[in-house]
């Protein structure tokens, strides 16, 4: 029963997702709404959740928790001295500070946000603990609000600002690096009821959306008019979670990363003002770049209140290849010469075989455990074929075996479904276990070295880790599964984290290619970036936001003085 109540809790956060399902009302009339219904918000003991949890065996208590006081946070009890982020931590509660909510804060909350406010404990839980992720804070948000249009962002914000509350901007809950913690207590902005298609222009090949709507919500309404957005992160993902986590995919080989896709924004800074980054033209050389300021910034710069996105057209046709390899080397040294080649992939990804393993066993499939590629080539049809015959000849000389590709849509679309599932697949092979995930990225060139050397010291571990890489441009994660609550576990998980940190490091590579920051990641950006990059950084953050309500404790270190 305990496995079936762990998956209820990750199945949350698919892209069905549950509680912001719940949480969905309807929007202004005058721009197009996505989804095909509409439901008022519910409350907790008014939806069927109670179901479901009497089946998980009562994992949660559901009682309405009308004081704001968080001295109850559910935090085991030995984490709470523990600290994270620091150069040496290897701890995983976040450390913080919570005071006294203020009732005449809660009270101009209750004006604003009317019925989209709560209070009920385990709503504040849920929104306090990513559910994706291992990492935990000693406090949960004190309120969770569900702003429906920029206005009531505007005033929720500045209203958090003259009590000097923390804020916690809130979007997919698919985060991995507790980016939606609240370890001061505080509002987390719920951002799920603001998911509108504002303006779709055809024939610029953009639009423009409120930051709630996610990915595969975004290309389901697209679909009917050719076009399509090119990122694709883990499922669930929103794009304002997207732009402040500064995202990529598989596709990013071929279409670039949320940078790259991001006309413009607007954004709610600190004091309640709402800033437009830059106009809907392609380029621009007028003024600072505030646009790619804030893609990254994690929510401590401001919130994301509307997005303009490039798009691009659905590929004529499209082939989908796979091919094995006795080793991981093998395999990186494959895609690095088909992009040395000038073929334009749109996908390269890398698994190992414990991940081929995993995915077999999650979805009773029958590939061959080894090491394995995946392609993704596009264009017309006689292109695409003629890509994947070129890449063929390329496998044949680097020890590479069947070389098998499918150009039934079905097919295609099952191939990269086990592909974006492959957490999941980790959690069904190891369901008690939590995942630390690693996120290095490395100059192409270096990859195959970086790969091999890193999974050397993986199959040492007595942890169960998995590789899964967007090979094309020279990202790669490890799956590391392990128990938390277990000292030996916790630190050995850090140890290979940091093993393959400090490795892409030294090949001038990034802690982090795509998952962002967070608190998992700051320990490490000294090394990378140096103290006077972070300076940098810490005085636009005080700047922007001299009451440091925004998102605290993330991103920039701790320990960085000016």
């Amino acid at each position: 029963m305990s496995n079936f109540s762990s998956w209820f809790s990750r199945l949350r956060s698919s892209s069905n997702y549950f509680y912001r399902t719940i949480h969905n009302i309807t929007t202004h009339s005058n721009a197009t709404n996505v989804l095909t219904s509409h439901r008022p918000r519910m409350t907790w003991t008014g939806s069927v959740l109670p179901l479901a949890v009497a089946v998980c065996g009562a994992s949660f208590a559901l009682h309405p928790h009308f004081n704001p006081s968080l001295c109850d946070a559910s935090v085991p009890s030995d984490a709470i001295n523990n600290s994270f982020g620091g150069k040496g931590s290897t701890q995983y509660a976040v450390k913080g500070s919570h005071k006294e909510f203020p009732q005449e804060l809660l009270h101009e909350l209750k004006l604003i946000c009317q019925d989209n406010l709560s209070l009920d404990y385990d709503e504040r839980y849920h929104h306090g603990k990513p559910q994706n992720s291992f990492h935990k804070a000693v406090n949960i948000p004190d309120v969770i609000v569900y702003p429906r249009s920029e206005e009531e962002v505007s005033k929720i914000v500045k209203s958090c600002n003259d009590y000097k509350v923390p804020i916690v901007p809130y979007g997919g809950a698919t985060s991995i690096e507790g980016h939606t913690l609240s370890p001061h207590g505080g509002v987390c902005i719920d951002m799920s009821s603001m998911k509108r298609v504002k303006a779709l222009h055809v024939d610029d090949m953009d639009v423009v959306v409120e930051p709630g709507i996610g990915w595969m919500e975004l290309n389901e309404y697209l679909e009917p008019y050719g076009l399509f957005f090119p990122l694709d992160p883990g499922p669930g993902a929103s794009i304002g979670g997207m732009c402040a986590t500064r995202c990529s995919g598989s596709l990013a080989v071929r279409y670039g990363t949320m940078r790259d896709n991001v006309i413009s924004l607007k954004v709610v800074l600190a004091n309640g003002d709402i800033v437009k980054t830059a106009s809907r033209a392609r380029k621009s050389a007028a003024g600072y770049d505030l646009t790619r300021l804030v893609i990254g910034s994690e929510g401590t710069l401001g919130v994301v209140t509307e997005v303009t996105l490039r798009l691009q057209k659905i590929p004529q046709h499209s082939v989908v290849a796979m091919c094995n390899f006795p080793s991981v080397k093998d395999a990186a040294d494959v895609a690095i010469a088909t992009m040395m080649s000038g073929i334009q992939v749109s996908r390269v990804e890398l698994l190992d075989e414990v991940q081929v393993k995993a995915i077999n066993v999650a979805n009773g499939k029958n590939f061959p455990e080894c090491p394995t590629l995946m392609f993704e080539f596009i264009g017309t049809e006689a292109y695409a074929r003629e890509q994947t015959q070129i890449v063929r000849g390329i496998v044949s000389k680097h020890n590479g075996s069947d070389f098998v590709f499918a150009e039934e849509p079905e097919a295609k679309k099952e191939l990269w479904k086990v592909r974006k599932e492959a957490l999941w697949a980790c959690f069904a092979m190891e369901p008690n276990m939590e995942a630390m995930i690693s996120d290095v990225c490395v100059p192409l060139s270096h990859l195959a070295d970086l790969i091999s050397r890193s999974k050397k010291e993986l199959d040492a571990s007595p942890l169960v880790c998995t590789v899964i890489a967007h090979a094309g441009d020279g990202n790669f994660h490890t799956v590391i599964l392990f128990d938390p609550s277990r000292e030996e576990h916790r630190k050995e998980a850090e140890r290979l984290n940091s093993f393959m940190v400090h490795a892409a490091l030294s090949l001038e590579g990034t802690c982090t290619g795509e998952h962002g920051v967070g608190t998992g990641k700051m320990k490490y950006l000294e090394e990378e970036l140096g103290v006077e990059a972070l300076r940098t950084m810490k005085k636009i953050k005080q700047v922007l936001d001299p009451n440091n309500i925004m998102n605290p404790g993330k991103l920039i270190p701790p320990h960085v003085c000016l």
